[in-house]
């Protein structure tokens, strides 16, 4: 057995349906090479769902996406969410504007389940998590902590395979909406250099890509391959100004109106800076049936965006704090100032409209212990949040088989995500004027460690495999500069707000470390009955020293009932453990609240504060997985379709803003806990709701002779339906079930044709998106009703010589947007911020790539 392929001959070239192995490389006998040269288009093998030996994709149990790399090649934006996106229809993302840490690590969505219930792999092996929580991300999304697969830059990948169907049973926690496995390049010679660069029709977003990839030989009997990308985008912007700062710039005092910019508030994609992604894969064949194996990344990027607008006039804690009725003005040295009262004129009719009093704003400027920030910021400001997120992995394993024909691999694994938090143009109001503009409010840290043993025992008729799996977990607080959280108490009674506006820094008593360990014991079993019946079980009991135990199965099977078609299904259970990070967070953000701006407060669920509003030790979300469909093949249709169903309960969410009235701060209080009175309300994550998603999907692939060429024709459907069976209407509400009913698009289509004729190539795409709801700044008394939309992409590809490919293209060609927001003015977002398309508009491209 040699498991070492020089050629790399299984490079797929169409997204398909199969399932094979978890091994992390692939196993191939010298036949298998040479019969790889012969039919290498034709061979379609994925290395997940099953730890079998490959099989083809027609002989699929339960459906797996096959995206291979020219897939990605055809594609102008290189985000690997947005690229997955456009390739798997049940897959969604949006550009998370003013989201803070989500603005960082995007959450993306499988079959309208949140991030954290789709496992993520890397050959096979699990990938960690991000160190970011998605405090903000449209409903769905909120609260979710899942990996960060934007560190995985497409020239590293040979293929990405997604497995659509429940797999806890097989891989344990956070399988549930499905599998994701990155598998990455292997070949040992060869390379690719690629310049790219593009920009939205607007003028704004340009993007410079360098992407490149070398295999080299690792002894005689082995493969170094390495991969490298770096980029830098820039910001884009579809706002409209604010109504507050619209009045503010036509009726303020002088220093106000020259002041406040227009548009007061930006909403659009980040600035990314420095996005540098590496990545390395090796094998080493020790002889003909061992092999030592290693692969892992190091990333690192920064990421800045907007925020919210702080108004002047009315903005709580900084600039007021009745309303815009009179100036917060403070006097850091005693608690009981006498500093004059500067009133804000509210009558329209006057001429001093929205202005403060000038004789009484003189009198406080004059006064060496009195202040006000108005006086300091005239126009209000609107602080800048980002951060550097840096990311790295390893993974090392022995694998092999004895004379026995059982094989093995034994394998650890290491991964660490760590986002170190920045936030700029922005004040300490309790710190007093002195307070500094920039800030580090601190870092979240996630990382991880674990240990794989499986052995597989081959049978007359199929094979049993065996395992077990330990993993430690760890969520790190580390505090902020000292500036970010400090205040002046006599600024703190008086009514100003402590921390860094916007994102308050952590604590020292915030900052620490708190860790999990579980294990795993798993047993897979997978026979063919006979030539046209496959059955597959899987069942796997896990520990877990915060909650207890869990024992999940899955049953599959497969039936051929003629040549061409096949019946297909499947039943399991799953769960999704609470992270670590869910259960210990802290974390102050900024939202809009009955519309109103307000600082809120999340919380451990244990947290006294929490408690006191119903809070209680997280369990594990718990699923039960079914899906049925059939398969079609002849010598150029390729068809599948599937119906899928999972019930989940006791779903891990953030809780609704959970306001702190007067007598809760003072019970609060007298308890010892001293930062009660900075929050206007608490969100915690809790065991709240139970859904039942249920959904269809369509795939077909159809290759002729066409234009004297050949043509590719694909053509994928989903449709996805998610209902609340039930909720508590203390943690969620009604705005919160409609977001996890439909902020998504039910139905999702892409058509495309892919035709090549000589030097040249031609790839038209056309995706469909059905409507939407948005909870314009997640306040049900903002809805916006978004109808559906078609959005074309088209790329020429010409390949100069055999090295040299030139590629033009344009990603929504016909520069297609959502329906535009009818509350626009109210914070400026000209369009609904949670589209599943993105706001941005058209986007053109071009690359350029070398192979040698």
């Amino acid at each position: 057995m040699t498991f070492f392929n020089r050629k790399n001959k299984f490079w797929l070239r169409q997204t398909a349906v199969a399932v094979a192995a978890a091994i992390s490389f692939p196993v191939f006998s010298a036949e298998d090479e040479e019969a790889a040269d012969d039919k290498e288009s034709d061979v379609k093998v994925v290395v997940v769902g099953s730890r079998a030996a490959p099989r083809s994709v027609g002989d699929s149990a339960v459906p797996v996406d096959i995206i291979s790399g020219e897939e990605f090649e055809s594609q102008g934006i290189t985000d690997m969410n947005s690229m997955l996106a456009v390739s798997v229809p049940s897959f969604n993302v949006n550009a998370q504007p003013i989201s803070d840490a989500a603005t960082l690590v995007r959450p993306a969505n499988l079959r309208g389940l949140s991030p954290d219930s789709t496992l993520v792999l890397v050959n096979g092996k699990r990938r960690h998590r991000a160190s970011v929580i998605a405090f903000l991300g449209g409903g769905i999304s909120d609260g979710s902590q899942g990996p960060d697969i934007s560190v995985i830059p497409s020239v590293a990948l040979k293929q990405i395979e997604v497995l659509r169907d429940g797999a806890a049973a097989q891989y344990g926690s956070d399988a549930v909406a499905g599998v994701m496995n990155f598998v990455l390049n292997d070949s040992a010679s060869g390379g690719f250099v690629e310049l790219s660069t593009g920009q939205f029709y607007e003028g704004d977003g340009t993007s410079v890509q360098l992407s490149a990839n070398k295999g080299f030989e690792l002894t005689e009997r082995g493969f170094l391959n390495l991969s490298l990308e770096y980029k830098q985008s820039d910001p884009t912007s579809r706002s409209v100004q604010r109504s507050d700062a619209a009045d503010l710039i036509q009726f303020g005092n002088a220093a106000t109106s020259a002041a406040v910019a227009d548009p007061a508030q930006i909403w659009g994609s980040p600035e990314i800076k420095d996005d540098l992604k590496l990545f390395f894969n090796a094998g080493v064949d020790l002889d003909n049936s061992r092999q030592v194996y290693a692969f892992g990344n190091y990333a690192e990027r920064e990421v800045e965006g907007g925020f919210f607008f702080r108004n002047p006039l009315t903005r709580p804690g900084v600039f007021s704090n009745d309303g815009g009725q009179t100036l917060l003005v403070g006097d850091p040295t005693t608690s009981t100032p006498s500093c004059p009262t500067v009133t804000i004129d509210q009558d329209p009719n006057s001429p001093t409209y929205l202005q403060p009093d000038a004789t009484a704003l003189a009198l406080v400027e004059a006064d060496p212990n009195c202040f006000t920030f108005y006086s300091l910021f005239p126009g209000g400001f609107t602080p800048r949040f980002g951060g550097t997120v840096s990311d790295e992995s390893l993974a090392v394993g022995y694998k092999g088989e004895f004379d026995s024909g059982v094989s093995y691999d034994f394998s650890y694994t290491y991964g660490k995500n760590q986002a170190d938090f920045f936030i700029k143009n922005t004040i300490n109001a309790a710190f007093g004027p002195t307070s500094p503009t920039e800030f580090a409010p601190g870092s979240y840290v996630q990382e991880e460690n674990g240990l794989n043993v499986d052995f597989t025992i081959p049978m007359q008729y199929g094979f049993i495999s065996v395992g077990a799996e330990t993993r430690n977990e760890e969520f790190t607080i580390i505090a902020g500069q000292a500036e970010s959280y400090e205040f002046n108490a006599n600024l703190a009674a008086q009514g100003f707000g402590i921390g860094s506006n916007g994102f308050p820094g952590f604590k020292d008593t915030d900052a620490g470390s708190n860790d999990r360990t579980h294990w795993a014991t798993y047993v897979d079993f997978e026979a063919d009955l006979s030539d046209d019946f496959l059955l597959t079980t899987a069942v796997r009991h896990e520990e877990y020293d915060d909650f207890g135990a869990t024992t999940n199965f899955k049953i599959s099977s497969r039936w051929q009932t003629t040549e061409t078609l096949a019946f297909r299904g499947a039943v399991s259970t799953g769960f999704r453990a609470p992270t670590v990070g869910q259960s210990n967070v802290r974390n102050v953000t900024t939202a809009f609240q009955n519309g109103q701006l307000s600082d809120q407060a999340t919380l451990p669920p244990t947290n006294p504060i929490s408690v006191q509003k119903g809070g209680k030790e997280l369990q594990p979300e718990t699923a039960r997985n079914m899906s049925f469909g059939a398969v079609y093949q002849s010598d150029r249709l390729f068809v599948t379709l599937d119906y899928y169903r999972i019930k989940m309960e006791d779903r891990i969410t953030l809780s609704s803003p959970q306001t702190l009235t007067q007598d809760d701060i003072d019970d609060l209080l007298a308890q010892g806990i001293s930062d009660a009175s900075s929050f206007s309300s608490v969100r915690f994550f809790t065991n709240d709701f139970d859904t039942t998603t249920q959904g269809i999907d369509l795939v077909a692939n159809y290759s002729m002779d066409m234009w004297s060429g050949s043509v590719d024709w694909g053509f994928i459907y989903n449709w996805t339906d998610t209902k609340v069976d039930s909720f508590d209407p203390n943690n969620i509400g009604d705005t919160r079930v409609r977001q996890l009913e439909e902020n998504l698009p039910d139905v999702r289509a892409t058509i495309s044709m892919n035709y090549r004729t000589g030097d040249l190539r031609t790839t038209v795409r056309y995706n469909h998106y059905s409507g939407f709801y948005e909870a314009h700044l997640d306040d049900g008394t903002l809805p916006i009703e978004v109808g559906r939309t078609g959005l074309v992409d088209l790329e020429f590809g010409y390949d100069v010589d055999e090295n040299l490919n030139l590629v033009f293209g344009a990603q929504n060609l016909l520069d297609e947007y959502p329906d535009e927001n009818p509350y626009a003015d109210i914070v400026g977002a000209k369009y609904p911020v949670t589209s599943p398309y993105g706001f941005n508009g058209g986007y053109y491209y071009m690359r350029a790539g070398y192979s040698f």
